[in-house]
């Protein structure tokens, strides 16, 4: 049962007077036709589960099929055929959840509607992972099938985008009230406030007035002149040169707006359809361990956000010191400490985590940056991917690998990521993926087989790591020296 804590009084009210708004569009898809073969899934007391208590473990894919461009056109180059052949190779492999990403181009050319284009196939992809008995997890808009030009800006501080955003999330979990084929709407894919624009900056002027009411006082807060605050048009401080304090206070105020946003389109979907769960994807620059730099640093702090949520989620990729290549042991570890680090900081907001995207390459050779990464067997990526999912076991609830196939055309390590090679044959991740997932299926299931002794996560203090991007890196190394010895090499 979700909290009243975690809902706003205005989401109430919304929610009250949406249900007539909103009748005709949740009739609009045959809700009957698609979730007849799929149990409702809910939250409870940290789990997702299904009607009769059992525990459900969402273990799955993020779904894009090769040959339709990078980025991918799921929705233009619909295949159902491809489509219906996919989702029976992933009921095979133990998949029971895919998050497919909705697009402007092809759902929201218009402010003011959503395009039958985009739902029509919407509809057939449900119908076909109901029948599989999958779950669909759709995140959006963005955009991968291009972008109007009224949906161009900033769309987490610019009023009319906030509404826009608003209306989609109503209009969406209008049609598909009450649809058990849905697991949750994932609001975007990896967000993140921008440092800066005129937008931001007139929130920022905004933030600052509210907070310390005149120029003299954010001085003194900061430690600097009266002159140097600038207090009639405050520009986003230098993170070379501005004092730590307004550093942090810039930090907080980007939190600020990532909270708001979370909160507006939460509200949104539950005015359509107050039993739908809600989530968003994070970057794993939301969680401050190895930032490249203070300006990366998402502004999406799941302890603020996480009360208007379901679950978190949170997208994790070996990158602790830089690209892993697979040459050293010591190197696995600290990315497996890295991801138990990056689960924990998620958990420790009492929601829910899920590993909504993670993965790496294997079965070949990649040809991004010049083809300097040394090839990877189909052998490490299945290590990696089954030891990613194993030391996380006692923090997340879900795990979705990202992709199904390999997709060459790619320009990212989405190259060799896939369960399956480009021609659709099953890699070594895939057969150790479709163990994983009969282990995890078992009743209670989901936290057994981890290693007996857990490895260490990375202390640190979340403001001192998010001014200071060596704070996080330092904790993180500091963690990879406490690995026990029992762990192995």
């Amino acid at each position: 049962m979700r909290k009243k804590s975690g809902r706003s009084t205005w989401a109430t009210v919304l929610g009250l007077a949406a249900a007539m708004l909103f009748s005709v569009e949740a009739k609009a898809s045959n809700s009957s036709d698609i979730d007849a073969r799929l149990p409702k899934i809910t939250v409870k007391d940290g789990h997702f589960v299904l009607p009769d208590g059992r525990r459900f473990v969402p273990i799955g894919v993020n779904y894009f099929r090769p040959g339709t461009g990078w980025a991918p056109q799921l929705w233009k180059k619909f295949d159902e055929v491809s489509v219906e052949r996919d989702f029976a190779l992933l009921r095979e492999y133990g998949v029971r959840c895919v998050r497919v990403f909705l697009t402007f181009g092809s759902f929201f050319n218009h402010p003011d509607r959503l395009d039958d284009f985009g739902l029509e196939r919407l509809d057939r992809m449900l119908a076909i992972a109901a029948k599989n008995g999958i779950y669909l997890h759709p995140t959006g808009p963005d955009h991968w099938e291009g972008l109007p030009d009224w949906a161009r800006g900033d769309r987490y501080c610019e009023e009319g985008l906030l509404e826009a955003q608003e209306r989609f999330w109503r209009l969406l979990a209008a049609r598909y009230r009450g649809q058990s084929a849905i697991l949750a709407y994932d609001l975007l894919n990896e967000p993140a406030i921008p440092w800066d624009g005129p937008a931001v900056r007139e929130r920022w002027k905004a933030y600052l007035r509210k907070r310390y009411a005149s120029a003299d006082r954010a001085a003194e807060a900061w430690g600097i002149t009266v002159d140097a605050a600038d207090w009639d048009s405050p520009a986003p401080p230098d993170p070379e040169r501005s004092p730590p304090a307004a550093l942090l206070d810039y930090q907080h105020f980007r939190e600020e707006l990532a909270e708001q946003w979370v909160a507006r389109q939460v509200a949104a979907v539950r005015a359509a359809d107050p039993n739908a769960l809600v989530t968003v994807g994070l970057i794993q620059w939301s969680v401050p361990i190895v930032l490249p730099g203070i300006k990366v640093y998402s502004g999406f702090r799941p302890q603020r956000i996480a009360r208007h949520l379901d679950f978190l989620e949170i997208h994790f990729y070996p990158l602790a010191r830089g690209f892993f290549e697979y040459q050293k042991p010591d190197d696995l570890f600290a990315n497996l400490i890295y991801s138990r680090s990056a689960v924990a900081a998620c958990a420790a907001a009492k929601r829910p985590v899920v590993l909504a995207e993670f993965g790496w390459y294997g079965g070949g050779r990649l040809t991004i940056n010049a083809g300097r990464h040394p090839p990877a067997s189909e052998a490490q990526q299945a290590e990696w991917c089954r030891a990613a999912i194993d030391h996380t076991r006692d923090l997340a609830e879900g795990w979705l690998n990202w992709g199904v196939f390999d997709h060459p055309e790619a320009r990212d390590v989405s190259q060799l990521t896939g369960l399956f090679t480009v021609d659709g044959r099953p890699k070594q991740w895939a057969q150790a993926f479709r163990s994983l997932s009969e282990t995890l299926a078992t009743a209670g299931a989901a936290r057994s087989g981890r290693p007996d002794v857990p490895l260490p996560v990375a202390a640190f203090d979340w403001d001192d790591a998010i001014i200071n991007p060596q704070m996080g890196r330092a904790a993180l190394e500091d963690a990879i020296r406490a690995r026990p010895p029992s762990s192995g090499e």
